[in-house]
């Protein structure tokens, strides 16, 4: 007469279940370190898109021609100037502990943050962020200033967004560069951003 043995449902080893768990370990950390990356490269995307619109807005007030006040007798003529914005008297927001882990809301009011040189520029008109006609009315991460006319150096802009994302103390800059052309006396703005810590 034959026995059958049933033989009963064999489970996972220790071994086995231990490299499974290794390996959603490596898993997990990978997805993680990437959601990171791509929550910090979503939030430096505002200073890259910020800065390539001041650039626009610097070449767009430096084409806007600026013309004598005085009535022009028949048969004369006067000359056309070109001028950067003047240099923003203060950044947005005014200091980087606003933005240290943080997001700003500037305030959109006539005379402050972006508005804050409505009336600073040459003969009362506008200078700064007002003369660019620059403002952002969402929450922002990142500190803006706009400097023109540096001394010592050709006519230029220099625009900056400073940010900390992770509020440790560390800046990130993101810098965006103009200058005037001695030559053909156009505006030329660079190509890219440079950056420095983009992900602090």
């Amino acid at each position: 007469m034959q026995k059958f043995i049933r033989v009963g449902k064999r489970g996972f080893t220790l071994i086995e279940l231990m490299i499974v768990v290794a390996i959603v370990g490596i898993l997990a950390s990978l997805a993680i370190y990437g959601v990171r990356k791509y929550i910090a490269n979503a939030k430096t995307a505002e200073a890259k898109n910020s800065l390539g619109q001041l650039g626009k807005d610097g070449q767009t007030a430096f084409e806007k021609e600026t013309l004598a006040g005085a009535v022009l007798a028949a048969g004369t003529s006067t000359t056309i100037s070109r001028a950067l914005c003047w240099t923003a008297s203060a950044a947005v927001p005014a200091a980087k502990g606003s933005i240290q882990g943080a997001k700003y809301q500037s305030d959109q009011s006539a005379t402050k943050d972006w508005g804050l040189d409505l009336t600073a520029g040459p003969g009362g008109g506008p200078g700064g962020f007002a003369c660019l006609k620059f403002s952002m009315s969402a929450p922002q991460y990142f500190m803006y200033t706009y400097v023109s006319g540096v001394a010592g150096a050709p006519v230029l802009f220099t625009a900056n967004a400073y940010g900390d994302l992770n509020g440790d103390g560390v800046t990130s800059n993101f810098q965006l560069i103009g200058t005037v052309n001695a030559t053909d006396q156009n505006l030329y703005v660079a190509p890219t951003i440079t950056e420095v810590d983009p992900e602090e």
